[in-house]
């Protein structure tokens, strides 16, 4: 009983070390056919060379474009009575944007009520001087004396008129009252008084900026070891939180020569066409820059690429009755197109829809 204990112990110990000194047996391309029904439903697609295209992720911010505002300053110091806007507001051309009340105004309409009335004074004496030194009463000098009063007076009354008019015109009135107005249509992106403030003579801040926002401006941020990467002309393309299943697509339109002295980053400029007036001010944005590298490589689509077991695979098509599995090296992908290092050349085809099903079926999986 012991021997036959011993023996079946060996013979265990034996069919063990066998059984792992055994190789595995590699993964064999079965013969599969594409019927005709299979052939309605699957892609066949052939490598290429490509040049390699390169993606950089950037935030970036929304800004209104620069070159289509309009900055409304204030005419004349004052208080500030009611603004009428918010941020933000869509105005028409002549709209009322804020009242102020300004003591320059209304010394501008006494030094016009003065003048008017000094006007009145030289006119009359001018016209007696006129008649004197024709009927030979007075002297030519005493007429010409009175007609450079009357030219005087007329031009301060002329000038009073110039400065009401710079300071607001038809917009203010006698008691000091000016009424700021838009200049042209669009959308309030910049506010910078409230109700009760006071607009000071050396203060060069605007009060309002006004944009059409038909184009915006992208200020993207790039750190120092990738603005090799970026150059005016290249492709951008900028999602938002607000739109994330939405693509915006514009050009690089600048970049910046100087680093940001606060966050060490050089600023580029993406300009797009605001349809639907989607974008905003203020709002944060993530863009792709694209670009093209010198490099080029067997190109093939993205979704053609099986990743299993940590491999990269893809189902090679030669005919109908000839159909392979072959691993691939992948250099990356970008956007639907994978790079090839190795594994496929230019001008082999390859399933790129339904290739899970010959996948399965050619490698043996279940």
């Amino acid at each position: 009983m012991k021997r036959e204990t011993l023996f079946s112990g060996i013979s265990a110990l034996l069919l063990l070390a066998a059984c792992k000194g055994k190789t595995p047996p590699a993964v064999e391309n079965k013969q599969v056919t594409v019927s005709d029904s299979m052939a309605k439903i699957i892609t066949i697609d052939t490598a290429k060379i490509a040049t390699i295209k390169n993606e950089l992720t950037l935030s970036g911010e929304v800004s209104y474009d620069d070159n289509a505002v309009v900055k409304v300053f204030p005419f004349s110091s004052g208080q500030v009575l009611d603004v009428k806007v918010s941020l933000g507001d869509k105005v028409s051309k002549g709209q009322t944007l804020a009242i102020v009340r300004s003591a320059d105004v209304a010394g501008n309409y006494t030094d016009l009520s003065s003048s008017k009335s000094d006007l009145a004074i030289y006119k009359r004496q001018l016209e007696q001087a006129e008649y004197l030194y024709k009927n030979g009463i007075s002297s030519e000098r005493d007429y010409t004396e009175a007609k450079e009063n009357y030219n005087k007076a007329e031009a301060a009354y002329n000038k009073v008129q110039q400065q009401i008019a710079i300071n607001g015109g038809g917009n203010t009135s006698p008691g000091g009252t000016l009424v700021i107005k838009a200049p042209e249509s669009g959308f309030v992106v910049e506010k910078n008084i409230t109700a009760g403030g006071f607009i000071r003579p050396d203060n060069a801040n605007s009060m309002f900026t006004i944009s059409n926002m038909k184009d915006v401006w992208i200020w993207a941020n790039v750190f120092e070891s990738d603005i090799s990467r970026v150059k005016v002309g290249y492709t951008a393309k900028v999602t938002t939180i607000a739109y994330p299943d939405k693509v915006f697509t514009g050009k690089v339109d600048a970049v910046s020569s100087v680093l940001d002295p606060d966050n060490k980053v050089l600023k580029i400029k993406i300009v797009l066409p605001n349809d639907g007036m989607l974008l905003k001010p203020e709002m944060f944005t993530s863009v792709v820059i694209a670009n093209s590298e010198k490099a080029q490589s067997v190109a093939i689509p993205a979704k053609a690429v099986v990743y299993d077991n940590s491999k990269n695979f893809v189902v090679v098509y030669n005919s109908k009755d000839d159909l392979k599995v072959r691993q691939v090296s992948v250099i990356k992908t970008v956007e639907d197109t994978t790079y090839i290092s190795s594994g496929l050349q230019a001008g082999d085809k390859i399933i790129s829809k339904n290739q899970l099903l010959f996948y399965d079926a050619i490698a043996g999986n279940n």
